[in-house]
């Protein structure tokens, strides 16, 4: 198994985990927590494979849907000892970014798009699951809000293509570029960094309100 399909197994993992905490959080039901899971595991994933013309990964390989369903009986019979649903919700929120960002870049790389293409089929593939998470669920996306996300993405994308210009082995492109995303977006909420706003400080207080 390359560690292509291991990252994508490993980001269905964490994305379908972090869809469960969302659902509970919001208390639906056991069939609206496995939609949840399942929307937030692969909907990045299937918009970048429709827009790339290729066959969606969990159409054609039911791994995916087993795992999706496996992480969502783990995540709701543990989720006691998973904590403030919070904190692990962003924890494993963040993990799944940093693992699909690279995948994404991968499959773009292998229908042989440019690497801007790349760089923005890797976002798509980390983000747009947690989007229709959100919509879904009611709230604003945070891709849409001033939070690093989408950036900490395409960060570790373009660090991606500037990692494969050494003579690094690609392994280590890999972890180091999904490491970058990671850490991007770790620090980002801990000191807590955020894209310029274009609102005043009393137009941000109206939005509150």
């Amino acid at each position: 198994m390359s560690i292509l399909v291991l990252m994508d197994i490993f980001g269905t993992i964490a994305f379908a985990i972090s869809g469960v905490l969302t659902a509970l959080s919001k208390r639906l039901d056991p069939f609206g927590i496995l939609i949840i899971a399942f929307v937030t595991a692969v909907g990045g994933g299937t918009l970048r494979d429709i827009l790339i013309d290729a066959n969606v990964a969990w159409m054609r390989d039911l791994t995916y849907v087993y795992v999706i369903f496996g992480s969502t009986i783990f995540a709701v019979l543990f989720r006691k000892r998973l904590g403030y649903i919070r904190r692990s919700l962003f924890m494993f929120d963040t993990i799944g970014i940093a693992l699909y960002t690279i995948v994404g870049v991968e499959k773009g790389i292998a229908a042989g798009f440019h690497p801007i293409i790349c760089i923005s089929l890797g976002t798509i593939t980390a983000c747009f699951g947690g989007v229709i998470r959100d919509i879904l669920c009611n709230q604003i996306p945070i891709i849409f809000r001033k939070e690093i996300y989408a950036t900490a993405c395409i960060l570790g994308a373009s660090a991606y293509f500037i990692l494969l210009k050494t003579a690094m082995p690609l392994e280590f492109v890999v972890i180091i570029s999904g490491a970058i995303v990671f850490t991007v977006r770790l620090l980002a909420v801990y000191f807590n960094l955020s894209l310029p706003t274009i609102y005043r400080k009393d137009e941000l207080e109206k939005l509150d309100e």
